[in-house]
């Protein structure tokens, strides 16, 4: 369920995507340092965008630093640093070790049983630091789980539980702005769940596996429906966003939200169709 919230690099600015990617680098730094090396596999851009979204709007002291790393250790690069990067790897290893827990009950994955050993320490740490928060995530994931075993294909339920976790994760802290980021995750959420499940269609039909869709893909309009809810689920988590006083890294936010994850989408619908020409953004 990563992956699916990232910038759109071609219609990004030059100077716009350095910015994106000091924080994905710092976001990998934070990762190492906090979490040991090993975590840094967990490392992914929805989280990245999650890092510039808090640090947009509370505007928190970052620091800058030039570094090598191990993927670029010819040429130092830029890496931010503030709270908030340090939240967002938090986070990574919070969803990460909930996604290997179910990879292995799902599909008895062994990958993913070892590094959620690897990573369960530093969950407890974090669950320790957070207890409400992560309970409430584990809540609408366990929740989410029991409903796919029993074959439910209420979208609109389904769906509520990813945004529901992702709701809790972009509310930082009980403040003013609180609502408004519930609101931006749980539409958000949402959207991943439904993009998630129509980009998995195809694979999930060979393998016999559960999907929500399946029954609906059946059905002369799906294609269309689909593109009505999901723009139904992300214009709501858009309006959402616009509410919110930021200024700074405003063009990357925006382009993640407007195009980013709509280039994904494109590339899901393709793969399921096999049609060679997208229709535009």
């Amino acid at each position: 369920m990563f992956g699916y919230v990232i910038v759109n690099k071609p219609e990004l600015k030059i100077k716009d995507f350095d910015v994106y990617r000091s924080f994905y680098c710092g976001l990998c730094q934070c990762l190492k340092k906090e979490f040991g090396q090993l975590s840094r596999f967990s490392l992914n851009y929805d989280m990245t965008f999650l890092a510039i979204l808090l640090t947009a709007l509370y505007e928190p002291p970052t620091e800058e630093k030039m570094k090598r790393c191990m993927i670029h250790p010819m040429q130092k690069h830029r890496m931010y640093d503030n709270i908030y990067l340090s939240y967002a790897a938090e986070m990574t290893i919070v969803l990460t070790y909930l996604k290997c827990e179910d990879n292995w009950q799902d599909e008895h994955s062994h990958t993913s049983h070892m590094y959620q050993k690897v990573l369960k320490h530093r969950y407890e740490s974090i669950k320790q630091k957070y207890p409400e928060k992560v309970t409430r995530i584990e809540e609408a994931l366990i929740a989410l789980g029991e409903e796919e075993k029993k074959g439910t294909r209420d979208l609109d339920l389904l769906a509520s539980y990813t945004g529901r976790f992702m709701a809790e994760i972009l509310c930082y802290k009980e403040d003013v702005w609180a609502p408004t980021l519930r609101t931006m995750g749980d539409y958000l959420g949402r959207y991943i769940y439904l993009l998630d499940a129509y980009d998995d269609l195809e694979e999930d039909k060979k393998k016999q596996c559960f999907n929500p869709l399946l029954e609906e893909a059946k059905k002369s309009d799906f294609d269309e429906r689909m593109r009505t809810i999901l723009e139904l689920m992300i214009s709501a988590s858009c309006e959402a966003f616009e509410i919110l006083p930021i200024i700074a890294y405003a063009d990357i936010i925006r382009n993640v939200l407007y195009s980013g994850i709509w280039a994904k989408y494109e590339l899901a619908r393709k793969k399921r169709t096999g049609e060679e020409d997208g229709r535009s953004l």
